[in-house]
């Protein structure tokens, strides 16, 4: 381990460039004889499309062109794609209605683009897109999520009856009936995951050019992985070979999942730079985002938990209905589904499971992957559910899973999800959870509160998510004049820090200081392939590639000092960044040789400079955890929830950077209190988005986030990987929502609150709290 390796407290590289405001973000790059397009959305959330009047916004000053989908049509462009549909019950298959780039013949949700306007400039475009006439005839829309499939639901796909895109089923539905029908105690929920709009601080751009002398497209794009796209633009979209398209990601600033995916912005400004000769650039507004960017979570779930008379858990049985909006977005049956189900049994041993997820159509934004994808919604089903067990029984939260958590003697673990943990000790690390958040002394604090008027509460969750295994990484690393590396990797960072974690395992292999190793990404044209960052799987998979690739580096080069050593490569050994004949003082240093090569120095048959790849394609997941400790007060007169304690223990295996890991833990576990307590993304019964600005869609602020109190466990490496590492990137976001809302209900039960749904705002809470007394008075009557 070097002195700026993995596990040392290198300071972030990425920090100062763009503190110093030298960020290159995708709306900072201006090209000649750049233009400007603006989207047409429909007012509606489901109308039929009459007749669309261009040609007074065809006439105004500056306009070059008004498309709408029957130009598209005509030129051969695809639809947007399915990347990840999913297979249905008893063999059923997933539906896939077409997802136009602009909407034909009808448009299913508000925002739903419908033509796209070119002009010199922004107001320009602006001015004529609102000169668009279009003649919409109003049809009824559903929006919510339970009602989807009732018969009189108005339909959103004529493909789709019952507005049902598929019926997942998982777990063994026989042998959970069986052991439900013995079980002499049982607990159960209903639970909402609220639907979030992810809200990026970087909205969404695109920005495309033509060459028309090579008949080449140029996507300028924030996103999180250039080559999940461009797979979709060649093949699909626009028909094109790979090597007449190329996708560039600059800076980003935020993803959260959302900036995986393809969207009609995308192709738009492609196809207009094609049909115009002239570059064309889209810029997002935030009201935009709201609309169109793909949203979270949208969940309704029932759940119960078969036990026998101590609480140890027989058979879990969960239905959930899913909401995936209006158009099936690139993974959105995957995340509700397979990505959910596989992750229900959390950290416990339950001997039969079985669940079913119906993914149904409404008249809403489409729902695709957010922080965590799947992972947050299964463990907020059984960490709440875990404790209505724990009420049922009537013993403590951290007794009933002391009883069931599966021990680290048990590993490896097959959970019968088609999943198996390799490493951990859960009871260890809620044990410490709750010894730092000082659980004991929590019935005292209780007695205290309630002397001032105040509701306390104390309430855990113990997690464990999968991560990585999507695909194949590669690094490409090449020696430069001065010594220092370029690395090229396929990964996207969007503010993770990777230059920084990169750079260490970099300095680990080849002894070069970080200054000189410089990160290339997101450029389709400059490697041949690459996953992406999604999952947690950035470290996960491309460390290791870039571990491989540094090795790579040193049996080349150790080729080149053989040369210049006059000695055979065997005899050479490396440390710390110098070529050194065994047993002798004869050496040379790395950065002499990558100078040497540069200078045609090399010895035969060999070609400067010198450049080496490394892939990795994972065999197995990985399975970060850990436990969440909420403490809060209520005040029963406002409804006003306050966290005054935040207790985190993790499991991420092997730490590289342990200020990068806090960065990812603290930042989840606020988009997680969010999700808890603030953000509500609510549609009216006609389908207009009601909160779809800043105004009404509440964000966590700096005075909402506790003190986050994090300890990092480092002794139990994942053994699936070999940087012995687990993943950080959703862990807090997985955590913090059942956390803070098991003790929300903690400090609520005792007045009767038996449920109390996301978010737990003010008023809810009040309401909660003042049914809760209006059931006692009749009681008493």
């Amino acid at each position: 381990m070097g002195q700026f390796g993995a596990g040392q407290g290198l300071q972030r590289l990425e920090d100062e460039r763009l503190l110093r405001g030298a960020g290159r973000y995708t709306d900072d790059i201006t090209l000649p004889g750049q233009v400007y397009g603006v989207l047409v959305r429909s007012p509606m959330a489901h109308a039929r499309i009459g007749e669309i009047d261009t040609a007074d916004a065809t006439a105004m000053p500056g306009v070059l062109a008004v498309y709408t989908a029957a130009d598209l049509a005509a030129d051969g462009i695809g639809d947007i794609p399915c990347l990840a549909p999913v297979p249905g019950k008893n063999g059923s298959e997933t539906i896939l209605p077409p997802n136009p780039v602009l909407a034909r013949d009808v448009v299913r949700h508000v925002g739903d683009p419908v033509a796209f306007v070119v002009a010199e400039s922004p107001a320009e475009a602006k001015d004529a897109a609102e000169a668009v006439l279009v003649d919409y005839e109003d049809l009824p829309a559903v929006v919510d999520t339970e009602r989807a499939q009732d018969a009189d639901a108005p339909q959103v796909h004529p493909e789709a009856p019952g507005n049902l895109c598929v019926l997942w089923a998982q777990g063994n539905e026989e042998q959970t009936a069986a052991a439900f029908a013995k079980a002499p105690r049982r607990a159960s929920i209903e639970i909402v995951n609220n639907r979030v709009v992810v809200n990026a601080i970087e909205p969404r751009v695109a920005l495309g050019e033509y060459d028309s002398e090579s008949e080449g497209l140029t996507l300028h794009v924030p996103s999180q992985g250039v080559f999940r796209l461009l797979g979709q633009f060649t093949k699909t979209i626009f028909k094109i070979p790979d090597e007449k398209f190329r996708i560039v990601t600059h800076d980003v600033g935020g993803g959260f999942g959302m900036k995986i995916f393809c969207y009609p912005e995308q192709v738009m400004v492609l196809y207009a730079a094609r049909k115009l000769g002239r570059p064309v650039r889209w810029t997002g507004e935030r009201t935009e985002g709201f609309l169109s960017d793909t949203q979270g979570r949208d969940h309704v779930t029932r759940a119960e938990m078969a036990m026998d008379e101590e609480g140890r858990f027989l058979a879990l049985r969960a239905d959930t209905v899913a909401n995936i909006g209006a158009y099936v977005s690139n993974f959105g049956p995957y995340v509700p589904t397979a990505c959910m189900t596989q992750m229900y049994s959390g950290l416990y041993r339950i001997p039969a499971i079985y669940g079913e997820v119906a993914c149904v159509f409404t008249h809403t934004v489409s729902v695709d992957a957010y922080r965590g994808a799947g992972r947050p919604e299964a463990a907020y089903m059984i960490e709440r559910l875990v404790d209505a067990c724990a009420r049922e029984i009537g013993i403590d939260g951290r007794e009933i899973r002391r009883r069931n958590f599966i021990a680290p003697e048990h590993l490896p673990y097959d959970t019968g999800l088609t999943r198996i943990y390799d490493s951990g000790d859960y009871t260890r690390l809620m044990d410490e959870a709750t010894r730092r958040a000082d659980w004991h002394g929590a019935a005292e604090r209780k007695a205290q509160a309630a002397d001032r008027g105040k509701l306390r509460g104390i309430g855990l969750a113990s997690y464990v998510e999968a991560c990585g295994g999507i695909g194949l990484e590669e690094a490409k690393l090449t020696l430069d004049p001065d010594g220092g590396v370029t690395l090229h990797i396929g990964t996207m960072t969007n503010g993770q820090g990777h230059h920084t974690a990169y750079t260490q395992l970099i300095h680990d292999k080849l002894g070069i200081d970080p200054d000189k190793v410089r990160m290339r990404q997101g450029d389709s044209a400059e490697l041949r392939r690459g996953g992406g960052t999604g999952g947690s799987r950035s470290l996960l998979m491309g460390g290791v590639a870039v571990q491989r690739a540094s090795d790579n580096i040193i049996e080349t080069v150790r080729q080149i000092a053989g040369h210049h050593l006059e000695a055979a490569a065997a005899d050479i050994e490396f440390e710390d960044g110098i070529f050194r004949i065994v047993g002798t003082d004869r050496q040379v240093s790395l950065a002499d040789m990558a100078a040497a090569s540069h200078a045609g120095e090399l010895p035969e048959g060999m070609d400067g400079p010198v450049s080496e790849h490394g892939h990795y394609e994972a065999e197995a997941l990985t399975f970060p955890n850990g436990c969440h400790v909420c403490e809060l007060e209520v005040d029963a007169e406002t409804g006003v929830v306050e966290i005054l304690r935040y207790v985190v223990v993790d499991d991420f295996g092997t730490i590289v950077n342990h200020a990068l890991v806090a960065g990812q833990v603290h930042g989840g576990t606020i988009q997680g209190l969010g999700q808890a307590l603030l953000e509500n993304t609510v549609y009216d019964e006609d389908g207009q988005l009601v909160t779809a600005s800043f105004m009404d869609y509440c964000m966590p602020r700096a005075d909402d986030a506790p003190n986050i109190e994090l300890t990092l466990v480092e002794d139990m490496p994942c053994k699936t990987n070999p940087l012995g590492v687990k993943g950080a990137g959703e862990a807090g976001a997985i955590g913090a929502p059942p956390a803070i809302m098991n003790a929300l209900m903690d400090a609520l039960s005792p007045l009767g609150v038996r449920r109390l749904d996301m978010p737990a705002t003010p008023e809810r809470v009040w309401r909660a709290i003042q049914d809760a007394k209006a059931e006692q008075r009749e009681a008493a009557e």
